[in-house]
């Protein structure tokens, strides 16, 4: 009856947050070190990093303003994805990889919840859905 309409399925990165004194798991994919300073008492081999990726941490500057204070969360993420706005190439790295396999950034923080891992999921995961619409919209063209 009409032309089928066939629309690429949107598919969201895979990406987990995982502490660095948590042990690696091979379900962990591509590990990703994404605080600017090395953890205390880690060794690289305990970490099992596949990568440190220092400019995807916040700003000495900012991280020492937030200081994990919960009631500057909404401040810091600002603050952090103008950050990142600014860092292209360090995004573009970060979602090639989580388009390949699943990708698990490794941060020293312990609030699991408040911390600039999951901030960065978030942007990351924005960004994914943004590229995926702007490539939709040159299909289009």
């Amino acid at each position: 009856m009409g032309e089928q309409l066939h629309q690429e399925m949107k598919i969201k990165p895979d990406i987990e947050i995982k502490r660095v004194y948590s042990e690696a798991q091979t379900e962990d994919g591509f590990r990703v070190l994404v605080d600017r300073v090395w953890p205390r008492g880690i060794s690289k081999k305990q970490l099992g990093a596949d990568l440190w990726l220092k400019d995807a941490a916040p700003s000495t500057g900012l991280r020492k303003w937030f200081g994990h204070d919960r009631d500057r969360w909404e401040e810091f993420q600002r603050r952090y994805f103008a950050e990142l706005d600014e860092k292209p190439g360090v995004i573009g790295q970060l979602l090639d990889l989580a388009e390949k396999q699943r990708l698990t950034l490794l941060f020293a923080a312990r609030d699991t919840k408040y911390n600039h891992a999951a901030a960065l999921t978030t942007y990351l995961i924005s960004a994914a859905a943004t590229k995926q619409s702007s490539g939709q919209k040159e299909k289009i063209s």
